[in-house]
């Protein structure tokens, strides 16, 4: 790197800050899902849903009551809520008239979670009054009871789907059991009894996860609010216990690696501590520890102005959602900056945040959309955005359909380095991951001048022969970031071959970008705010198309800068710069 040379890239004094030198993230070996044991014995038992026998488990002996109805202290989506209140749900961009919406028909799991787990009860709530929305409430619970009341099947039963329902209707019970129909009120009542001892049985068969915590929480608000739940409140708090030492790293990360499991998990939890409050028990010690980890995981992936990064799926979720759900949780604490087993790093200078994926994408068998996003970063200069992901491959709907979605996912649609138009990590056609990136290692230092982190992924190392090594270095007072970009010939595999690569840079959607007289950098505007410059030390620079999806689900036009070069069999070095000047 010519004229970008700075004391970070020398390596003396490599002194560690929290991480060991050479720590590596290893991705698990076993990604391609459940095996086949552990499938067919999930299909069997949702074979046996079917017979008289799991009716005569759902069976109770307690009297049909509610002992409390726990306070949701994060507020919905007004515009969602206007919609049902004029007779249409709206989900990622999609209107759904309220009498076409079949219960029984198959959905896409995001909107099954929504609709059979009653999701939408919030946003009711936050636009309507229990007197103005019971009835909505009400006739739309009756529909989803004539399809499902009595027949255990998917996804309506399905774990995470059934103990959000049970969650959301203790939480939301005066705007279902308004009715003075009693025969009503009584199915419904029962229903809940129903679903939990059918929880009872089938939390442990969902995926490690979100999906399990889910199932298990809903066990635990069943036993805090049904009468004679003491035996299964115990039951039920060993049983989440073991789900969160399964989904949740020692650090508070979720082991899907995405920021949309991990916000729904601080959101769980908040209400079942409402649920302890709701019949005045205290809520276990390791419940509340385990919350205040969460929290801070959540928080060290958040940029300047509040809202998430746009890791593995997520859109950007705006600060004001993130804001209400850690507002709920109770929870006081600073962003967590070196999240080791979670995966993301956190660096912050004057007011610029730079957030990196530093390690594997998540096993298979525990993200729903794994991205190849290893090494790329996000960076924010207060609360405007200026290096971003594209993001949303999670939120497919109406306006990101399937074919884009998949595309999300990519190398490219991160900003880091692409090698011979390669994702890092394979994405296989069934949408699974494959051969790719299993060992990243990772080097942090805290210098006089700044910050500097080394990460290195092996996830072209068997298919071209290269590892990848990023060094990212942030200044004190948070104006000046520069990086490298390595490809060296990996040690004990044949010589690597020419082969071209690319740096893509993805711009935020309020971000104007124009190129230098020389085509070797770019200056970008922040509207209305700062000015950047980019300069990069080698290969093509070219301003190209590209879009970032938002929290909801919507895409927008942004721009990316993108430098085009050749890696040489011997090794390839690209430095590049990324300076505010304005």
């Amino acid at each position: 790197m010519n004229d970008l040379s700075n004391p970070f890239f020398q390596n003396e004094n490599r002194e560690a800050d929290g991480i060991e030198t050479g720590k590596r993230l290893i991705r698990l070996s076993n990604d391609k899902g459940s095996s086949l044991a552990e499938r067919i014995a999930n299909q069997f038992y949702r074979l046996t849903w079917r017979t008289p026998l799991h009716n005569m488990r759902l069976k109770g002996k307690y009297p049909l009551k509610l002992l409390a109805a726990p306070q949701d202290k994060v507020a919905g989506d007004a515009r969602a809520g206007k919609a049902i209140r004029a007779g249409h749900f709206l989900f990622r961009g999609a209107k759904m008239p309220l009498g076409d919406v079949d219960f029984a028909a198959p959905m896409a799991a995001p909107l099954a979670e929504y609709l059979h787990g009653f999701r939408w009860l919030r946003d009711l709530g936050t636009t309507a009054t229990r007197e103005q929305g019971a009835a909505i409430a009400e006739a739309i619970t009756r529909r989803w009871l004539s399809a499902h009341a009595e027949k255990p099947s998917e996804p309506a039963w399905a774990p995470e789907n059934a103990g959000w329902r049970l969650i959301f209707w203790a939480s939301y019970a005066p705007y279902i059991l308004s009715s003075n129909d009693l025969i009503y009120r009584s199915l419904v009542l029962t229903s809940f009894a129903r679903t939990a001892r059918h929880l009872d049985r089938s939390a442990d068969k969902a995926a490690v996860g979100l999906p399990r915590l889910v199932g298990w929480g809903g066990i635990v608000a069943a036993g805090l609010l049904l009468p004679g739940g003491g035996p299964r409140r115990a039951f039920a708090e060993a049983g989440l216990k073991r789900a969160l030492e399964s989904a949740l790293y020692s650090d508070g990360g979720i082991v899907s690696r995405s920021p949309i499991d991990l916000l729904r998990t601080v959101e769980l939890l908040s209400m079942l501590n409402a649920a302890y409050d709701a019949v005045r028990e205290e809520a276990p010690s390791w419940l509340t520890e385990t919350l205040a980890r969460t929290v801070a995981a959540l928080l060290g992936i958040t940029h300047g102005d509040g809202g998430l990064a746009s890791w593995q799926g997520a859109g950007a979720i705006d600060a004001a959602h993130v804001d209400r759900v850690v507002q709920a949780s109770g929870v006081r604490t600073r962003p967590l900056r070196q999240a080791r087993d979670w995966g993301y790093q956190r660096l912050a200078a004057g007011a610029t945040v730079l957030l990196v994926d530093a390690a594997p994408p998540p096993a298979t068998r525990m993200a729903g959309v794994g991205c190849a996003s290893t090494g790329a970063f996000e960076l924010s200069d207060g609360p405007d955005r200026l290096i971003v992901s594209c993001g949303g491959a999670d939120l497919a709907g109406a306006l990101i359909p399937e074919e884009l979605a998949q595309g999300l996912r990519t190398t490219a649609a991160h900003s880091t380095l692409i090698l011979d138009e390669r994702n890092s990590t394979a994405i296989l056609p069934d949408g699974t991951l494959g051969r790719g990136v299993t060992e990243v290692e990772l080097h942090r230092q805290e210098l006089e001048n700044g910050s500097r982190i080394e990460i290195s992924h092996d996830g072209y190392v068997r298919r071209l022969g290269y590892m990848h090594r990023r060094l990212l270095l942030l200044s004190n007072d948070g104006k000046d970031v520069r990086g490298e970009d390595m490809l060296l010939p990996a040690q004990r595999r044949r010589k690597p071959s020419a082969v071209p690569y690319v740096l893509r840079f993805h711009l935020a959607p309020h971000v104007d970008a124009s190129l230098t007289a020389d085509e070797q950098g770019a200056l970008l505007r922040i509207d209305m705010a700062a000015l950047w410059q980019f300069r990069c030390g080698a290969g093509k620079l070219a301003i190209e198309d590209s879009l970032w999806v938002d929290g909801e689900g919507r895409p927008h036009a942004s721009k990316q800068l993108v430098v085009n070069a050749m890696a040489e069999p011997g090794g390839t070095s690209l430095g590049w710069l990324l300076k505010r000047v304005g």
